[in-house]
């Protein structure tokens, strides 16, 4: 199966406790559009930027949105939420299987400084399977901005990189034009779903393998239904951009050590399942 549908919610939050309106507004998108497989939401949504919000994972909030989950029986990205470990706070998105199962979490990596004051940084990348379906990688928000944290998800096989963003800041363009570039540098899906309203200024952005806009929202609430096609990814990155640039098998076969990687990458089977760099065929 190389088709499957995801909906990125775009939704006017305010400030405080949001689960009830995103349970709802997961209820809506699932009865409009039943075939839908997975629902992504933006970074914080659940509560804002509040580090007074901060809880333990697993925990109350997480523990709703497994419910929510595998009631409507779909994968849920619930964007993050500010978790607290020990001393320590990480803005964590949770990945949830239609079972309601955590299979995966995502702390970020870069937390944006010197804004988000008081958030530790992550230290993993974290990439995940749909069975029967593909890889998909997750990153959140200021992420994005240093193009490491997607190509190292896509050397761990990823295929379409999932970006809960929460920017109400006038750098807003930068991030589409950024979102844009991460595909077409690594010949996958780049979804950038922001909040509207108090929480963001919106603009989300759904990008395809070759960084060709397939959807970009405004700045008002907005369901967003689209497919991935996970053929078209394989195929762009055996024969090439357009046919042309074979970028990852260039990446990949270089023999130069670049001095801020420090050292060389870990074997990767995604990347040595793509085959040899030579023309395409007729």
């Amino acid at each position: 199966m190389f088709l499957f549908s995801i909906a990125a919610l775009q939704l006017a939050l305010p400030y405080g406790d949001n689960r009830d309106r995103l349970e709802k507004e997961t209820a809506r998108v699932m009865a409009r559009f039943p075939w839908v497989r997975m629902v992504l939401f933006p970074e914080l949504c659940s509560f804002g930027s509040a580090l007074s919000f901060a809880e333990p994972l697993p925990g109350p909030t997480e523990n709703r949105y497994q419910a929510l989950a595998r009631k409507h029986n779909i994968w849920l990205i619930p964007g993050s939420i500010y978790e607290r470990a020990g001393d320590d706070i990480f803005n964590t998105a949770s990945v949830i299987n239609p079972q309601g199962e955590v299979v995966t979490r995502y702390r970020k990596i870069y937390p944006f400084l010197p804004y988000e004051k008081g958030v530790k940084a992550g230290n993993e990348i974290v990439v995940f399977d749909v069975p029967e379906v593909g890889r998909f990688g997750i990153s959140i928000c200021y992420d994005g901005w240093i193009p490491e944290t997607t190509r190292a998800m896509v050397w761990k096989g990823a295929e379409v990189v999932l970006h809960p963003t929460m920017t109400g800041t006038i750098d807003r363009a930068q991030e589409l034009i950024l979102a844009q570039a991460n595909a077409i540098a690594n010949q996958c899906y780049f979804v950038d779903v922001n909040n509207v309203g108090p929480l963001g200024n919106g603009r989300s952005i759904v990008v395809g393998p070759e960084g060709e806009i397939l959807h970009q929202s405004g700045e008002v609430e907005e369901h967003i239904p689209f497919t991935i096609d996970f053929a078209r990814v394989h195929e762009i990155r055996k024969n090439g951009t357009l046919r042309l640039g074979q970028i990852l098998k260039s990446f990949r076969d270089t023999a130069i050590e670049f001095p801020s990687y420090r050292g060389k990458f870990e074997d990767s089977p995604a990347m040595q399942a793509l085959g040899p760099l030579k023309m395409p065929e007729r």
